[in-house]
């Protein structure tokens, strides 16, 4: 790897110390086979570091939306081109209610970047992940964009329904205005792009009651009842909004609870007095227990 400067002069008068000097060498006996040898070493090397490259470039998109055209949808994970790579969406990442065709354009989210069996990198993309929608409400809304309006939290049942809390720090800006726009129109760009799921934007707060009683929109909240230590809360609603709140097989309920990430107990206002009734009652007949104990004390003294 080196050699001395009086070496080097016999190569090139004008070489200096640190310089760089390529010397072609000959070796004896190089057939055919060894040839071969070196152009396959030479080749896979070369392959191995495009690899390299296209996996480093890929790893620094982790956490953005790529676009890719559908090169294989006959099983049930679904093969991207992305150019330079392959995006694998498996099925648990895909939106149950969407049927994918060869050639389709689909937009998809990059969960992770691995290796492949030959060390070839694979692109695992997402169409279902709550982040897929954060980063839409990025692209069609500036506001959140420029970050004068922050997503805090998304939850979904992909394909059917979605909850987006937001939160502007400005007070003289509406966040849920902004990302709704004028006549629905910004918003319907994300619902288009997500086969028609309905999306709810709600504003949060950080006092919990507010924003778990916003959560469950659009079922009208009456009261909300806080227990901080086990993270949990009883809502109460009108007897009329009980189905609303709980939504259909639990759903709304359900994406409430992730959204605020609470434990959510939605009582009617009839079950709630039948409860308060109930636990008034216990009371009573623990007090009289009480009392009766203690007067047949007093006797057998």
């Amino acid at each position: 790897m080196q050699i001395t400067k009086a070496e080097a002069a016999k190569i090139n008068k004008q070489l200096q110390v640190g310089d760089t000097v390529d010397i072609e060498i000959n070796p004896r006996n190089f057939g055919r086979i060894a040839a071969q040898t070196a152009k396959q070493v030479i080749i896979q090397k070369l392959r191995e570091a495009e690899r390299d490259l296209v996996f480093s470039e890929f790893n620094e998109r982790k956490g953005e939306i790529v676009s890719g055209i559908v090169q294989k949808a006959d099983t049930g994970t679904i093969i991207l081109d992305l150019g330079k790579l392959e995006g694998i969406m498996p099925t648990k990442e895909q939106i149950p209610t969407e049927r994918y065709k060869v050639n389709d354009k689909v937009k998809a989210y990059v969960v992770d970047v691995v290796r492949g069996t030959k060390g070839a990198p694979q692109v695992i993309v997402s169409r279902t992940a709550g982040d897929f929608v954060k980063k839409l409400f990025e692209f069609e809304i500036p506001e959140i964009y420029e970050g004068l309006i922050e997503v805090k939290s998304v939850s979904r049942d992909p394909g059917n329904r979605c909850k987006v809390a937001v939160h502007a720090q400005n007070e003289n800006i509406d966040p849920v205005g902004s990302c709704v726009g004028q006549k629905g129109v910004r918003i319907q760009n994300i619902i288009n792009e997500l086969s028609g799921e309905k999306i709810d934007v709600i504003e949060w707060n950080e006092d919990p009651a507010i924003f778990i009683s916003s959560a469950l929109l659009p079922a009208k909240v009456m009261a909300v009842d806080i227990n901080e230590e086990e993270t949990s809360a009883r809502v109460i609603v009108p007897d009329d909004q009980l189905s609303l709140a709980i939504g259909k097989a639990g759903q709304n309920a359900r994406l409430a609870a992730r959204l605020t990430n609470w434990k959510i107990d939605i009582k009617s206002e009839t079950q709630f007095r039948e409860m308060l009734a109930n636990m008034q009652e216990i009371e009573e007949n623990s007090k009289q227990e009480e009392l009766d104990a203690s007067e047949e004390g007093i006797n057998e003294e």
